[in-house]
Order: C-alpha cells, then structure tokens, then sequence
C-alpha cells in the first residue's frame, strides 16, 4: 500500500503531506481476488481445488510502478507462477493513485488476460487515524452517512472469519449516525449493503475534523477497527465479502463475485476527502 508507494519513491512524501493532510495511516494496494477470508482458506474454482489466504493474492505480492508523476502513481501485477498456484487465471491488475487538492483517489483496473471467464472480488482498506487532535478521545468521532440508512448487519464469525447474513451483528434503523465506540469491533467489521448512500464520512463532533469517502461504483461498505482497541478506523470498500456460512465453496459463486469474459476489464475507484 503507502509503504510500497514510499519504498520505491514513488511518491513525494513531503508533497502528500502537505497537499492532502489526511490522517492516513494505511493504504493497502487492494484485496483481490477476495475479500475476507474463504472457508479453511480453500475454494472450488473449475472443479480444482485451491489455497488461498485471507484478502486473496495481491496483497502477498510486489507490484511494478508503470507510471509515476509529482501528484499520481500507477501500479500493476501480472498473473505469475505464485499467483496461479491460488487463482488458476491470467490476470493483470492495476492501481493508481492521485492526489487533487486535498483528496487522494484509488483506483482499481482488473483485466481478465486468460481465455475462459474470470470470476473475481476486489476492495479497499483505507485506514485513519484517530482522534486527531490530542485533546479529543477515540469515542468524540461520529460515522456519519449522507442518507439515513436501516441496515442489518450480519455477524462475522471470529473463529472461522465466515460471515452469517441470518445472524444480525449491527442495526441502523432510519439514522445516518453511527457514534463511535470500541466495542462497535469487538465482533471485527460492521458490513454493509446496497446502502442509499454513496459517501460516508469519519469525523470529530468536537473540531469537525475528519474524512469523507466516496464509494459509489462498491456495493458492499465495510466498517472496522481492531478488537484490541486500535486507534484508528477503516472504511472499506468491498464488491464482495468473505464465504457466507450458508454457501457453498465454489467460488463463482461466492457473495458478490463479479466475472470477467477474456479480454475484458471493469474499473472501480473511491476518493478521500479532507473535512
């Protein structure tokens, strides 16, 4: 994520400083071919069977700069022995990153390189820190949506990582607030979908201060922090979630897969805005 972005040089630090001013603490390059985590780490994909960690095969591996300038980076990975080991497909996946004003964008590019149909999730996993300031605390932050939202969010379960949509973890019943609290994560993610909103924001009732995201284009919203309090939150993007407890195990037809016919790519992006 950053790390990579800083290690090659890739960008100017002191500009991304300056210029977003974000209190980011973490920029994962992007969760693909799945997001979260499949039963037993194992999947059916054309009637093999393969390993596959939590978060899926990007994240393990080094990506390529392809381009690069004062204010964006763009970075790829290949489908190669490793990868292919996991997710039999040709793939090519490509991330950039830009900065306007006091925004930074992702954006997500998946190509289906191979010669059959390529089923594939991808997300994000943006994370802040918070509070901000030294005077605020942790619980002075509000998760505020844009619309008013009634959700049912379903319960992951922390020993197998599956997610249960007959279970109910969190409930948003015609509010777009969200006060926040550890305890919120104490079961991992709050998951959202199809949510009437496309921006969400992190922020401070005290200063004001905060983040907003937006993430139309994603139909899932994943909310989380660590369960041993961590300071900081993440707002995740999703277009799928880890294997449902009440699914199957193969994989072009786990929650939310999308598929790609040979040849073809679909992009996703989502911005982070200063407040």
């Amino acid at each position: 994520g950053l790390a990579v972005l800083i290690f090659t040089n890739s960008l100017n630090i002191p500009h991304f400083v300056s210029s977003s001013s974000l209190e980011v603490i973490l920029f994962l390059v992007g969760m693909m071919v799945i997001v979260g985590a499949l039963r037993d780490n194992r999947t059916c994909i054309n009637g093999e069977w393969y390993e596959m960690k939590r978060h899926g095969v990007a994240r393990h591996e080094e990506f390529t700069v392809t381009e690069q300038g004062e204010d964006y980076v763009t970075l790829q990975l290949t489908a190669n022995e490793e990868t292919k080991k996991q997710y039999p497909f040709d793939f090519v996946l490509t991330v950039s990153y830009y900065l306007t004003g006091s925004s930074i964008t992702t954006k997500f590019t998946v190509k289906n390189a191979d010669t059959k149909p390529m089923p594939f999730c991808i997300g994000g996993h943006p994370g802040f820190n918070i509070p901000i300031q030294s005077d605020e605390v942790f619980e002075d932050y509000d998760i505020v949506f844009e619309e008013k939202e009634e959700q049912k969010c379903p319960t992951l379960d922390m020993e197998s990582c599956l997610i249960d949509f007959e279970k109910t973890n969190f409930e948003l019943d015609d509010t777009d607030t969200i006060p926040l609290q550890h305890s919120l994560f104490y079961k991992d993610a709050l998951v959202f979908e199809n949510l009437n909103s496309t921006c969400v924001s992190l922020k401070s009732r005290q200063s004001g201060r905060g983040v907003m995201m937006e993430f139309s284009g994603f139909p899932m919203l994943g909310i989380w922090s660590a369960a041993n309090d961590g300071p900081y939150v993440a707002l995740e993007p999703w277009t799928g979630c880890a294997t449902a407890v009440q699914e199957d195990d193969v994989f072009e037809k786990k929650h939310g897969m999308r598929t790609l016919q040979p040849g073809e790519e679909a992009e996703y992006a989502y911005t982070v805005f200063e407040i």
